[in-house]
């Protein structure tokens, strides 16, 4: 009776041992998504499948609740955008200002983690119980239409875009007319001609099918990114056992790897994909660039000005920005 009941004992254990976490995300597994796919795969291999993540692509929230969602622990991880509430996450929007500079995915890694890490970024989102656990990388963004091509700064004007966050900004000082509609909803904006563009990295044109719509693409605009972390409620992340917290942290590098590599493969593949859909390549001429760089170029200074009045270190975080961009390189 005495070693049944140490097995039931040592079986019940077993059972408490095991976690599940619920992770919100949107739209459907793709590029965007896979190193939060490679991060549950890794941390259930590690754990012996004692500690798994169960992925939901938009059955937990809507994309703009998220963070909210994970301030009040209706789910223990997430991934959402700077850009849908720059209000809530003030800190990290240094990361979608235009024209940083930031040329590689890899860079864009570099950038996110360093602010990431800063005393004020934690802070910042500590106020949504949230840990900034790692970024999603896109590369620079570039846009999609219908009709004549944009390519020159002057036809900017009233042209209606999809772009958040400092994208947004930019085109507005551009005379375009941003609007923030979230990504699941671009495609339809594109149709019934809510938007005349829409500004995405390539995975996005591709998965929310706004390239299926576009007769155009261009291929150097380049004006910057939209920053999209990953984030943990910082209960569920405190509650996990050392081993369990190890297998977490010590996969997400690999993760972000596996990330970069499955976006280079589609990067390799995006000349194709514009031939096999009949989209023309539209290419900015340097002096257009140059302009278009000139007219966004107060963004960041009133950026540093508004965050700055709201006690938060901008000046601090853009150098931040620069400095590790300059040390890569």
């Amino acid at each position: 009776m005495r070693t049944a009941l140490t097995v039931a004992a040592i079986a019940i254990a077993g059972e408490a041992l095991a976690v599940e976490w619920n992770v919100s995300l949107w739209g459907k597994r793709r590029a965007f998504t896979e190193h939060v796919e490679k991060l549950a795969e890794l941390v259930s291999a590690k754990t012996n499948g004692e500690f798994t993540l169960n992925l939901s692509y938009g059955g937990l929230s809507k994309n703009r609740e998220n963070l909210d969602g994970i301030s009040i622990g209706a789910f223990e991880m997430a991934q959402f955008c700077a850009g849908y509430h720059g209000d809530k996450n003030p800190t990290i929007t240094v990361l979608e200002l235009p024209f940083l500079g930031v040329r590689t995915l890899e860079e864009e890694v570099a950038v996110s983690h360093a602010v990431y890490a800063h005393p004020a970024t934690v802070a910042d989102l500590a106020r949504w119980n949230a840990k900034l656990l790692m970024t999603s990388p896109m590369p620079q963004y570039n846009i999609v239409g219908t009709g004549e091509p944009r390519d020159e700064l002057s036809e900017f004007q009233g042209m209606r875009v999809r772009a958040t966050g400092g994208l947004g900004r930019a085109f507005e000082a551009a005379g375009a007319e941003p609007t923030s509609v979230t990504a699941t909803e671009a495609q339809q904006a594109m149709e019934t001609g809510l938007v005349d563009t829409v500004a995405f990295a390539q995975h996005a044109h591709l998965s929310f099918q706004t390239i299926d719509l576009a007769e155009w693409w261009t291929t150097n605009l380049n004006p910057g990114t939209v920053n999209c972390p990953v984030v943990v409620n910082v209960d569920a992340y405190d509650a996990l056992s050392e081993e369990h917290r190890a297998a977490l942290d010590g996969s997400i590098d690999e993760a972000i790897q596996h990330y970069l590599d499955n976006y280079g493969e589609l990067l390799a593949k995006w000349d194709d994909i514009l031939d096999e859909k009949n989209v023309q390549r539209v290419v900015i001429a340097d002096a257009e660039l140059e302009e278009f760089r000139r007219v966004a170029g107060p963004i960041r200074d009133a950026w540093i000005e508004e965050m700055a009045s709201q006690g938060l270190p901008s000046q601090e975080l853009y150098d931040l920005v620069q400095s590790t961009l300059a040390s890569m390189r």
